[in-house]
């Protein structure tokens, strides 16, 4: 009795709750959109070994929140499916659009970015990543996914606003679709990157960009690291520096500091870093091309208007007394000399008439009865 009492309790309130943990609260993929019906179910799951899993752990590195996965058909008999992943912002859809993106797509103006190959098309909008795939590609595919794109969940704000980091990188040399955004050591470590994730303080917020560009000897990689602050990135960039042996440095490239296979300076709060097969001329060049331009939102003064000025508040305060010096004298006057104009045109009649006026009389006697007037 007392073993089918607890059974009861594990299914009212245990189960509940891991069934409701494994939805999602709020739907991605809508019921049908430019001609495409959905067919069957829409799967859904908050695991992300559900959506990947061998690359479970890259997800999650980029806040993964939920996964969904829906068939969709026409009435022609082809068939459309369709994955999204919902990230907590725009930054980690973005990420995880380039870890997925391979050099040989071909870029397709779908969602924020897109990318397509062959029958697949992988792109982005918002905090949303979809992976799509056609049974059979049309004139039209495009259109309809942009349609999908348009209807998919909508962030505001910071959030839905893609990370600035990327935009420092420069577009000349650069190789198709090698831009990397990373967010942790898991995505870093399988970059085969210049700096390993041990160099890099994951715990401040920081945000990386890898890219391949051409030097004429090979290929190099272009490594940005953004700290949350200057300071930040100079200690990074110190360590990194004390961890490789210091080269001699060459005349007139004195901001440029090379550290043994590599190449590393900082600015702002961004650490850059060059390696591979270049000269130093090459590094120098491709480096050259970052510069950091803060951003700066002025919320309060920083100055001294008339009104915040204290001679001004001082010499205002002056004024005031004279005004109001000057209006007591004019009411004075004003007052004296009406009273004297009424009392030269009527003569006891307003002011100082007789039986208003009153005079105290004292009748003094001495002791034989005489005033002192009569003396």
């Amino acid at each position: 009795m007392r073993s089918l009492l607890v059974s009861i309790i594990f299914l009212l309130f245990v189960c509940p709750v891991f069934a409701a943990a494994d939805t999602p609260v709020n739907p991605v993929l809508p019921n049908r959109f430019g001609g495409w019906q959905v067919s069957g179910a829409i799967a859904r799951s908050i695991d992300a070994s559900s959506a990947d899993p061998a690359n479970a752990a890259v997800l999650k590195e980029y806040g993964f929140k939920s996964f969904e996965k829906a068939d969709y058909a026409r009435d022609d008999g082809r068939k459309l499916a369709v994955k999204t992943a919902l990230f907590e912002d725009a930054s980690g859809a973005y990420g995880a659009f380039t870890f997925y993106r391979i050099p040989e797509m071909v870029d397709e103006k779908i969602g924020a970015l897109g990318g397509s190959l062959n029958n697949r098309v992988l792109f982005y909008q918002g905090n949303v990543l979809v992976d799509a795939v056609f049974d059979k590609v049309s004139a039209m595919s495009a259109a309809e996914l942009r349609e999908l794109a348009g209807l998919l969940p909508q962030l505001r704000g910071g959030a839905g606003k893609p990370p600035t980091l990327p935009n420092y990188l420069p577009a000349r040399g650069q190789e198709k679709n090698t831009g990397k955004y990373i967010l942790g050591p898991v995505v870093l470590d399988r970059m085969n990157a210049p700096v390993s994730s041990s160099k890099v303080d994951f715990k401040s917020d920081t945000e990386i960009v890898i890219a391949r560009y051409a030097a004429q000897a090979g290929d190099a990689t272009l490594m940005l690291i953004e700290y949350p602050t200057p300071q930040i990135a100079a200690e990074k960039l110190r360590e990194i520096d004390a961890g490789n042996q210091t080269a001699p440095q060459q005349a007139g490239v004195a901001s440029i500091v090379n550290v043994g296979p590599f190449f590393a300076r900082r600015t702002g709060p961004i650490v850059v870093i060059a390696a591979g097969p270049l000269s130093y001329r090459e590094a120098e060049s491709l480096m050259s091309a970052i510069s950091y331009d803060a951003d700066v939102t002025w919320n309060e003064n920083t100055y001294a208007s008339k009104r915040d000025n204290l001679a001004n508040l001082l010499f205002n305060v002056i004024v005031l007394c004279g005004i109001v010096i000057g209006l007591a004298l004019v009411v004075g006057v004003g007052f004296g000399g009406v009273r004297l104009v009424l009392k030269r045109l009527f003569p006891g009649r307003v002011f100082d008439r007789p039986e208003d006026m009153e005079i105290i009389s004292l009748h003094l006697e001495d002791e034989a009865g005489e005033t002192p007037a009569g003396r």
